[in-house]
């Protein structure tokens, strides 16, 4: 199981969370990778990525602990998504990113290289998500709008004006379902139609999410806990209060609970906050007067993103020298 972690001071934290006996997080690398802030990191077997403020994607070997290459844009990296069809599920086919002038960039991953470029909104766009079967990807931006993008024909497909802007959009473990996150609201839409099923309130802002299995999805932020929403009945499932001392900024679901075993395996939960601590945790504790995290690491900075991957994969990414389009815009009207 892997981890990396991005920082306000443009470092890149790579970790291995071991278990022998107890849980480890065993340091693979840090260093300073951006010339600016960290947005967005995304782990997938042995490839990882990070976008940042200098308009550029680092590609990163975890086998070797290595940075590998770049890609670059024409602005600000915000949101970065690898995919991968259940027949290369332990290596990335596609890696997705979006920008701070309301792009979505479409890559190979094997090697890395430039695909497509599409205008999704009309300003910044704030977070990206993928269907399960790849074929859909939805966005939500600063111009208080959502796109659906149909990926096989290359197009957005559909776009409409949100109440207030979200800041995150994610589907759920079938695609299904997908939840938009504005400031301390959560909303539950039907993917077939937006239909709103119904609003979830967490009090404080939310930073962060990630969809776990059985209609689970886990939520951190100003509040410092890390809630488990419940989809079907639209109550809290359990929580960890006060998980960090700071705001949580990340959440990775690494590894899920497999009925068919003989033997459970724990359902284990990253979490990371914006005062440098990443924690481990099973979350099958969280209903215990205290839970303590199973590990944990501090890198002592200001951390702005996390992600992992329980995928193990000997493949190694390679990059191929490639740029996007000069005019994006163009591309875009291309299509």
């Amino acid at each position: 199981m892997s981890l990396v972690a991005g920082s306000y001071e443009r470092f890149i934290w790579g970790y291995r969370l071991k278990h022998r006996q107890n849980f480890t997080l065993s340091p693979l690398f840090s260093f300073p990778s951006h010339l600016s802030t960290i947005k967005a990191v995304a782990v997938f077997g042995s490839a990882a990525v990070s976008g940042g403020y200098d308009d550029t994607i680092k590609i990163y070997d975890l086998t070797s602990s290595s940075e590998i290459g770049s890609l670059h844009q024409s602005s600000a990296i915000t949101s970065l998504s690898f995919f991968a069809p259940p027949s290369l599920s332990s290596f990335p086919r596609n890696l997705f990113a979006t920008d701070a002038e309301g792009f979505l960039s479409i890559y190979d991953a094997d090697p890395f290289i430039h695909l497509k470029t599409l205008k999704v909104h009309k300003k910044g766009v704030n977070s990206l998500s993928i269907h399960p079967s790849g074929q859909l990807a939805l966005t939500v931006g600063h111009d208080e709008c959502l796109a659906m993008v149909n990926l096989v024909r290359g197009r957005r497909s559909f776009y409409c004006r949100l109440s207030k802007e979200s800041s995150i959009v994610q589907f759920n473990e079938t695609g299904e379902k997908f939840f938009m996150v504005a400031d301390e609201k959560i909303s539950l839409h039907e993917s077939e139609d937006a239909k709103l099923i119904f609003e979830l309130d967490n009090q404080k802002r939310i930073l962060c999410a990630a969809p776990g299995t059985n209609g689970i999805l886990f939520t951190g932020g100003e509040d410092r806990n890390v809630t488990a929403w419940d989809s079907a009945s639209g109550k809290v499932a359990y929580s960890i209060k006060d998980a960090h001392a700071a705001r949580v900024k990340g959440i990775v679901v690494l590894s899920k609970s497999c009925s068919d075993s003989g033997e459970e395996d724990p359902y284990i939960v990253a979490s990371a906050s914006s005062d440098g601590v990443i924690r481990i945790w099973d979350v099958r504790m969280a209903n215990k007067e205290k839970t303590n995290p199973l590990a944990e690491a501090n890198t002592r900075s200001r951390l702005t993103c996390l992600a992992g991957s329980s995928i193990k994969s000997v493949r190694r990414p390679r990059v191929e020298n490639s740029k996007p389009d000069e005019n994006p815009e163009a591309a875009a009207m291309e299509s």
